[in-house]
């Protein structure tokens, strides 16, 4: 039963690992696909991201599809043999914020491939895991694992959308154009947004950019002087969502949202100085997005449907045994989006 383990930055094995059987209200998924994320490659390359470091060796991978292998006592609506896609989220259900309806905020949140706690919560990147019956979501016929495995992503992109209102004939920035802003682009075009344009400083992503729906496309490197028309009288666009962590790209942003206008800050990249008199003066409705709820569900829906077509923005598909040249070939923004592994 391979995994892909992490036990320190730069230290990453394929090794064996164990493999348990469901208890009641569990299933057993094998895993078909597993997607790179951002936070992965935090782990591989630095060990952790802030204040959270790994504490001991911990399987990684969070973006994950595979099918039905076992099935734990009392489950229902899942059968052995149904494809699915694996939330990785478990929420405890009776916090202070579950009960308020905010399940992604719980103060006692298992989610895979997390140090955030110890033990450390295994991720998904093992040939077989076993959740919560209510994490595995059945997947139309049409959809293959490797889409399936999108939908993580995609409902934090989704939950963003949500968190900035309707997006119905608005103009909308997005700042990054790693998998998340590119899935942004996806979800801002379902949402009917009216104008997608995204910066980033490597030409590959924005490249996808265009290819996947946006309006322009600015590489803020070589073109620094490229929103001078935007920031006039306020600023011109309606929405931004920020998705690159970076300080230089949220202030920019920030100039060219208009008054009145909502910054969704989507990205994690540490601590950021921003120009707090603009927010106030524009009177700029200012919110965080962390990860999301019901929109998983939502995602393997528009996917299966076809309304969301995430099949571009999958660069490479690796074998689980070449676990380390996918996690550099993830890096590697010259030439990839998403990297996923196959099981």
């Amino acid at each position: 039963m391979p995994a892909v383990m992490i036990y320190k930055a730069g230290d990453l094995r394929v090794e064996p690992s164990t493999r348990t059987a469901p208890l009641a209200g569990q299933v057993e998924v094998a895993i078909g696909a597993g997607g790179i994320c951002g936070s992965d490659l935090h782990y591989y390359r630095h060990g952790g991201f802030g204040t959270i470091r790994l504490q001991e060796p911990m399987a990684l991978g969070h973006e994950i599809a595979g099918t039905v292998s076992a099935l734990g006592e009392g489950v229902s609506g899942l059968a052995i043999g149904m494809r699915v896609a694996v939330n990785p989220s478990l929420p405890c259900g009776t916090c202070l914020y579950c009960r308020r309806g905010m399940r992604n905020e719980c103060l006692d949140m298992r989610f895979m491939g997390s140090a955030m706690r110890v033990p450390h919560v295994q991720g998904g990147f093992r040939s077989h895991v076993v959740v919560d019956a209510e994490q595995a979501i059945p997947i139309a016929d049409t959809l293959s694992l490797g889409e399936a495995a999108m939908a993580e992503p995609l409902a934090v992109c989704l939950h963003a959308a949500a968190r900035a209102g309707s997006l119905m004939g608005k103009r909308v920035l997005i700042t990054g154009c790693g998998p998340i802003g590119a899935l942004m682009i996806l979800a801002a075009r379902y949402a009917g947004a009216s104008d997608v344009v995204v910066t980033d400083i490597a030409p590959f992503p924005l490249q996808k950019a265009l290819e996947i729906g946006a309006t322009r496309a600015i590489n803020t490197l070589s073109e620094p002087a490229a929103f001078e028309r935007e920031k006039a009288d306020k600023g011109w666009f309606d929405i931004v969502f920020e998705a690159s962590g970076v300080e230089a790209a949220a202030r920019s942003a920030i100039e060219t949202l208009r008054a009145g206008g909502t910054f969704v800050q989507l990205g994690l990249g540490g601590d950021m100085n921003l120009p707090v008199n603009l927010l106030v003066t524009k009177e700029i409705v200012y919110t965080g997005s962390f990860r999301f709820d019901t929109e998983f569900a939502l995602a393997v829906e528009l996917l299966g449907k076809g309304l969301i077509n995430v099949r571009p923005l999958i660069s490479a598909t690796l074998p689980v045994k070449q676990g380390v040249e996918a996690f550099e070939r993830a890096g590697d923004r010259s030439r990839s989006m998403k990297v996923q592994l196959s099981f």
